[in-house]
């Protein structure tokens, strides 16, 4: 018997097991793919947001306050990068530069205190090369990139270390309450809980269907296209640039990330399917004209890759957060582009919500688990950078045999092959792996859920 139950291994679902487990709780973060953040979050852009263009006193802004804060206090400690670049709101007519004033007014009442109006000439010594099409720009000092994909594994393997179970390949079909007690039934087994948080993300109206919850949202998926653009174009960008928001989108971003390549995008497409997420010719043509008209330097830079995400956008723009007492279950739904700032504090708020229904106070653990996470930044000492590193695999991305090697010894060594790209980022280079997946998959043969070698007949 569990005393919780999460569902959805997505960002929001890994800091809500590590919440559960450092007050003491028995946790189970039950995920339906073959590894975590195999849903919305395998793909963002990887933003510590302020909140300074978040609603005006809504949950979202308190949350990614209140996650910001917590990422800040703890990255150090368990590794994790964080690389102040800054952001630049850009307002390319007259038209959007007379709403940065509203932007700036919002952002100090949300509590961002170090906004500056800038005219086009003081933006450039922020951000050399902005096109000559520059009206004016908001500076937000306080916006940072970080690794999407090392937190919210640092956060579940936290958990881990404090006695919590992650099942993968573990799809809630339904649920019954019955008394105090929730029984969850996967293809396989049957799981039992004392109190269960729903963070499916673009499958959150569905569960609460399946676990017989009123249903009182509907995820409307929201395609976002990304170009990458190759390391050589990150001397050109110092700051994250953002357009001026529309009421459906932040829009398109050029962005540096921390493993020294440049984001372009996302755009912002409704779709009916949850997990087909296609890019098009035309529209990642279209992305890369944007960024080359942002920053002219761009222009002819080659493209690393393309990735295309969903967004578990609902009917409203507000995240869709609902506690059922009576049932003891709590919906962590609609949860957007701005879940990574704010799963840290949706831990916190699912933590609050759950006290309102449970008096009984868990035992914390005498001793907190903090260890080191293997680091995958720029900037910071990689492990080809050390002594005696051994044989490198991916010479696109400097990744030695060694953390391979370790990644699939840890905690929770990856379920897929993409999961190893995210603890790794092998194959994630120039190449995309032509150059490395033969070692890679004879190094994961029968540990992944299909394996990466293909024979010479076609069969995996």
């Amino acid at each position: 018997m569990f005393d919780v139950a999460i569902i959805g291994a997505g960002v929001v679902g890994c800091a809500v097991a590590r919440r559960f487990a450092l007050l003491g709780a028995k946790v189970v973060l039950m995920e339906s793919g073959a590894d975590i953040l195999s849903g919305a979050s395998k793909a963002n852009s990887a933003i510590l947001h302020t909140g300074f263009d978040a609603p005006s006193n809504s949950v979202e802004w308190q949350l990614i306050q209140a996650g910001r804060a917590e990422y800040l206090a703890i990255h150090e400690k368990l590794n994790l990068p964080l690389i102040q670049t800054g952001a630049l709101v850009c307002a390319w007519s007259e038209e959007e530069a007379s709403k940065l004033e509203q932007i700036h007014a919002a952002g100090l009442h949300n509590g961002v205190t170090d906004l500056a109006r800038l005219s086009a000439a003081q933006a450039r010594t922020l951000q050399p090369g902005l096109s000559s099409r520059l009206c004016a720009a908001l500076a937000v000092p306080g916006e940072a990139i970080i690794d999407p994909w090392s937190a919210p594994l640092a956060y579940v393997t936290q958990a881990i270390k404090l006695g919590a179970t992650v099942m993968r390949n573990s799809e809630v079909l339904r649920g019954e309450f019955a008394g105090n007690t929730w029984s969850l039934q996967t293809g396989t087994q049957t799981v039992e809980a004392r109190a269960l948080i729903n963070c499916a993300g673009l499958y959150g109206d569905e569960v609460d269907r399946r676990l017989g919850l009123p249903v009182a949202f509907q995820i409307k998926p929201r395609k976002g296209q990304f170009v990458v653009l190759d390391k050589a174009a990150a001397r050109h960008v110092r700051s994250i640039i953002l357009p001026v928001p529309t009421e459906t989108t932040k829009g398109v971003v050029v962005c540096p990330t921390v493993f020294g390549n440049v984001l372009i995008g996302p755009t912002a497409e409704e779709q009916d399917a949850r997990q087909r997420a296609t890019v098009e010719q035309d529209t990642l043509a279209g992305l890369i004209r944007r960024g080359a008209e942002i920053l002219p330097a761009l222009q002819g830079m080659p493209v690393t890759a393309v990735y295309a995400g969903l967004r578990p956008a609902t009917e409203q723009k507000a995240y869709r957060i609902f506690s059922r007492p009576a049932q003891r279950a709590i919906t962590l739904g609609g949860i957007r582009s701005t879940g990574l700032s704010a799963a840290l504090g949706l831990a916190q708020h699912a933590v609050t919500l759950y006290q309102q229904f449970e008096s009984e106070p868990f035992s914390p653990p005498v001793d907190i688990p903090w260890f080191a996470m293997p680091n995958l930044a720029e900037g910071y000492e990689r492990d080809w950078q050390r002594p005696n590193h051994g044989e490198m695999v991916c010479h696109c991305e400097l990744v030695t045999k060694r953390e391979i090697a370790l990644s699939m010894t840890s905690p929770l060594p990856p379920g897929d092959f993409g999961g190893l790209r995210r603890r790794t980022r092998a194959g994630m280079g120039r190449c995309q792996g032509f150059y490395c997946n033969a070692t890679l998959a004879a190094m994961t043969q029968g540990k992944l859920a299909v394996d990466l070698a293909v024979t010479a007949k076609g069969e995996q």
